[in-house]
């Protein structure tokens, strides 16, 4: 339940202000037809963060505790930085042949690459060795922060203090970041 929860808090967290979430105004914008957008937004965060969960647990394998320790404590706090960096949203195009729902599934599986909850889902696969735990709670934190964005659209764009949203992912990415140092450092080794 601690993978779900922290995974949940963090994703919902760091996706204030992202560039998919920004996505996610900007199909809300362009098609306003909420479902297909957020089944759209369900499935592509589902396969995406299986994947990212599936390397986070194949490095809880591959590398030594101490190690992983050592990377989850860099990761977290590389995250925290990150989270003070706003994110921009590229131009999207039109739902052409694949509809809404594929619009929105392609482009968010592909704006999820390399993206600020991608990695947080990798490095809590990594800390807590859930897999279905840390994707529930990542895809929920998802959901938790793109589903209003899709229904409200540019209203919660005008009334969000996504700075401090902002500011607050990065103290917990923080704390986490210097809790897995901590764990590293009494790793006997």
């Amino acid at each position: 339940m601690e993978a779900f929860l922290a995974s949940v808090g963090l994703v919902a967290l760091a996706e204030v202000g992202d560039k998919t979430q920004l996505l996610s105004l900007a199909l809300a914008s362009r098609f306003r037809r909420p479902v297909p957008i957020i089944l759209g937004i369900l499935f592509a965060t589902l396969l995406n963060h299986a994947l990212a969960s599936a390397v986070g647990a194949w490095l809880t394998g591959f590398l030594g505790p101490r190690l992983l320790q050592w990377i989850l404590a860099a990761s977290f706090l590389a995250m925290a930085i990150w989270m003070l960096i706003p994110d921009k949203l590229d131009d999207t195009q039109g739902p052409g042949r694949l509809g809404v729902f594929g619009t929105t599934f392609i482009a968010f599986f592909i704006a999820e690459m390399g993206d600020k909850t991608q990695l947080a889902t990798v490095a809590l696969a990594a800390r807590y060795a859930e897999f279905y735990g840390v994707v529930a709670g990542t895809t929920v934190g998802m959901l938790l922060a793109n589903v209003p964005v899709v229904i409200f659209g540019e209203r919660i764009s005008k009334r969000l203090p996504v700075v401090w949203v902002h500011r607050i992912a990065a103290v917990l990415f923080a704390a986490m970041g210097l809790w897995a140092a901590y764990a590293a450092l009494a790793i006997a080794g």
